[in-house]
């Protein structure tokens, strides 16, 4: 039997199994070392267009409908090109530059170009 490794939290040794969970007694932290050693790639959100497209970090898209920016009075046309887009997590999937402005955009209102 292996002894569970130390609490990624408060990293004291003071820890035990509990069936497949290692549980801190000192913080309370629960943990299980499977899904720690899980590869980043599979834990990783899929982000897809407004058609279905896997996107990715460097990919260029479009706009498939016109935006008004809130707080301002820009508004985004229908067909405007972001190039070299990053992907993020949270409510906006896409940070990307549309005519020099920075923007945060939902997947569903893109389509790879």
């Amino acid at each position: 039997m292996s002894t569970p490794s130390a609490c990624p939290v408060c990293t004291l040794e003071n820890t035990y199994r509990d069936g497949e969970m290692n549980i801190c007694p000192d913080c309370g932290h629960e943990w299980n070392d499977a899904a720690e050693a899980a590869p980043a790639d599979e834990t990783a959100k899929v982000v897809r267009d407004a058609n279905g497209q896997i996107l990715v970090d460097g990919d260029s898209v479009i706009l498939v409908k016109d935006l008004k920016v809130k707080g301002s009075s820009i508004t985004l046309k229908k067909g405007a090109k972001a190039k070299g887009i990053r992907l993020v997590d949270g409510d906006h999937d896409v940070d990307c530059k549309i005519d020099g402005v920075s923007l945060m955009l939902k997947s569903e209102f893109l389509k790879k170009a």
